[in-house]
């Protein structure tokens, strides 16, 4: 890494904590200094000194399409003529309300939002509301945003109530939100036997990506549904990732399990600050001003947003898209086997669609134990081999790559490469 970068960090530190304003974009996983980006077009990212990249990145997920795709930036561009907010109504928020619903079979209604957490946070308070309990169950690994509910860490055995795994969070939160282990419904089974009738909802992300991708089992999230019919308590599905990046139905439509609630972000806003919650009707009604449950915001269904979003998901809507990139998906993960053939150090790779990690552990890797087997130091060497080369993963072991539409044939021959080199360096 260049001094200039560090330097620019050193700079950043001194006004903003750790000099990043999400700690995912640090290194600290990895070392060194964080890249400071300039532009971005197509699969490509262009650092503050003028080093293009490769970008599995994407914005950690909203750049399906690549970067600065035409539609996105002329739909922008044109609602950002007219005012860039107004806080009341708009046509365009009904269009994006509307587009959700005929996209996610399981949405009536919905609600938009700024941000994935917030998302997720109104998903469990309207939960609570509308049961009138106030336990959740969610699974170890799996990463909600940072509402106090979610910032929990595991005790041991099913039962152990979670402890605060963050300064800040109280002691009343973390004893509602009990935690089960992924891909293991046995774990939930225990909870739901000893508190079942105080379960609001289970929240999980139907593949997880939080911990580094993991595949749901056959008959995971099937189970998870049942249970939550056999008491009573709504399943809600975190799609903030998954949604509209396995299909137009998300993670939902990919295994066909429909939850009651489902929380959307990412690809939605089109790389702009835009999420949502939406669900059954009788559930969303609960809402104010039409039920109790209050949330609001001042700049949800902000007109760029929904302009961008808008945009990003016609694209989407062309036949052949999806068909187009899983194909592209498929042929990466198998290049990338080629080319891992001969490492020194055992590795695996889980993939769904288009996210993909490679983990440096003999695997499988299929819960929150198994993903910590792997060799963070590893990855570390491998990431900054790869950053030399040209190539820009994600800064942790434990984060999806993301693959756009626009990564070709050119790009992914060069990313094979760059891996084989990369190799040596472990």
């Amino acid at each position: 890494m260049t001094d200039s970068h560090a330097s620019r960090h050193a700079r950043a530190s001194k006004v903003i904590p750790g000099g990043v304003n999400s700690p995912v974009r640090a290194f600290q996983s990895v070392g060194g200094s964080p890249v400071f980006i300039r532009s971005a077009k197509g699969p490509r990212i262009t650092d503050a000194d003028g080093r293009e990249y490769i970008d599995f990145v994407c914005s950690w997920g909203p750049m399906i399409l690549g970067h600065a795709h035409p539609s996105v930036i002329g739909a922008v561009v044109q609602a950002a003529a007219n005012g860039t907010s107004f806080g009341a109504c708009t046509e365009a928020e009904t269009e994006m309300a509307e587009a959700i619903r005929d996209c996610v079979p399981s949405v009536e209604k919905v609600r938009l939002v700024c941000s994935g957490t917030e998302a997720t946070m109104s998903a469990v308070r309207l939960a609570r509301g509308y049961t009138g309990r106030e336990k959740i169950v969610k699974f170890r690994g799996c990463y909600h945003g940072h509402g106090d509910s979610f910032l929990i860490q595991a005790g041991s055995g099913a039962m152990t109530f979670g402890n605060p795994s963050s300064p800040g969070v109280t002691k009343g939160s973390a004893q509602d939100t009990l935690l089960a282990e992924y891909n293991d419904l046995d774990s939930v089974r225990a909870l739901f036997k000893a508190c079942g009738d105080e379960i609001a909802a289970i929240i999980v992300e139907p593949v997880a990506g939080n911990m580094g991708v993991l595949v749901p089992e056959k008959g995971f999230l099937e189970g998870l549904r049942a249970l939550c019919d056999g008491r009573n308590t709504l399943l809600i599905f975190d799609e903030v990732i998954t949604g509209f990046r396995l299909g137009l139905a998300g993670a939902q439509g990919y295994y066909g399990v429909k939850p009651d609630l489902t929380t959307l972000g990412k690809i939605l806003g089109g790389g702009l600050p835009l999420a949502a919650y939406g669900g059954r009707a009788d559930i969303m009604d609960r809402l104010s001003p039409v039920g109790p449950v209050y949330q609001a915001g001042t700049l949800a269904g902000n007109p760029l947003a929904t302009a961008a979003g808008l945009a990003m998901l016609r694209e989407l809507r062309k036949p052949g898209f999806y068909e187009t990139l899983h194909k592209r998906a498929e042929a990466w993960e198998a290049d990338l086997r080629r080319a891992l053939k001969n490492a020194p150090i055992p590795w695996c790779i889980n993939r769904v669609g288009s996210l993909l990690t490679l983990f440096f552990t003999p695997g499988p890797v299929r819960d929150y134990d198994s993903a910590l087997t792997a060799d963070t130091k590893a990855y570390g060497r491998f990431f900054h081999a790869m950053l030399d080369q040209g190539i820009y993963l994600a800064p942790s072991q434990f984060e999806a790559a993301f693959l756009s539409a626009a990564h070709d044939d050119e790009v992914m021959e060069r990313t094979a490469a760059a891996v084989r080199k990369a190799v040596l360096k472990l």
